[in-house]
């Protein structure tokens, strides 16, 4: 990590709070920068606002107070349509039910952030799918539906999908909550290894994965820890 490089993502007291006549708050408070290159870990009870924190940093949710920059730009009042296209470019997203459409190939399933991207051609969004795939050991599976493939390989082609666009940012949600552990083992390097590689913009990728598994956590290069809302002190 660049100690002079600036946060790719940056919360500034940020809160969430949901509800109208009985209101309910997510997270508060939330000062948390993302640095390229980082493999962060956000940890905490069940219920304690792990997933809530992420959807703020993916621009998912809006914070009902504080602010969430991204690549330097405040995103709170921005249209639905630009913060759109800034997950688009920027952020890559990977959840715990992999989301894959049953009726694509897993080569189609990956193609799709290209596709609404608009910035390659077929042939071209082709060869970017298939070299991902190749990348996560899935060149014998491209044209495969997602009910041929093992958990693993959906969850991988799942990560491939996330890389479509090059983002500066992945964003996971217990990703490995599913899967067996050599799969999670495997989807852990695979996240470990993309921090270390450039993105189109020059900067080194970041991961940040939401988790209950300690043993997993305790990998990643920095733990933010949230109870009931909060963060707190490991």
């Amino acid at each position: 990590m660049n100690a002079a490089a600036s946060p790719l993502i940056d919360m500034r007291a940020a809160a969430r709070v949901i509800g109208t006549e009985v209101k309910t708050t997510l997270v508060e408070d939330m000062n948390v920068s993302i640095m390229p290159g980082e493999f962060v870990a956000i940890t905490g009870p069940s219920g304690s606002g792990k997933s809530s924190l992420l959807y703020l940093m993916g621009l998912l949710d809006k914070p009902t107070t504080g602010e969430v920059y991204v690549r330097g730009l405040a995103t709170s009042s921005l249209d639905e349509d630009t913060r759109a296209r800034l997950r688009l470019e920027t952020l890559g997203f990977v959840f715990q039910f992999h989301f894959l459409l049953p009726e694509f190939s897993a080569r189609e399933n990956v193609m799709l952030p290209m596709r609404a991207m608009a910035q390659l051609g077929e042939t071209g969004m082709r060869k970017r799918a298939d070299e991902l795939l190749t990348q996560l050991g899935l060149e014998q599976h491209a044209h495969k539906l997602p009910e041929q493939l093992s958990g693993g390989q959906r969850q991988r082609v799942a990560i491939a999908r996330a890389l479509a666009n090059d983002p500066q940012v992945i964003l996971a949600d217990e990703p490995t909550g599913n899967l067996d552990t050599a799969s999670s083992e495997q989807v852990l390097t695979i996240f470990r290894q993309s921090t270390g590689g450039l993105t189109h913009e020059g900067s080194g990728r970041a991961v940040v994965i939401v988790t209950h598994d300690l043993d997993l956590a305790a990998r990643a290069g920095r733990r933010i820890h949230i109870v009931d809302g909060r963060i707190v002190p490991l």
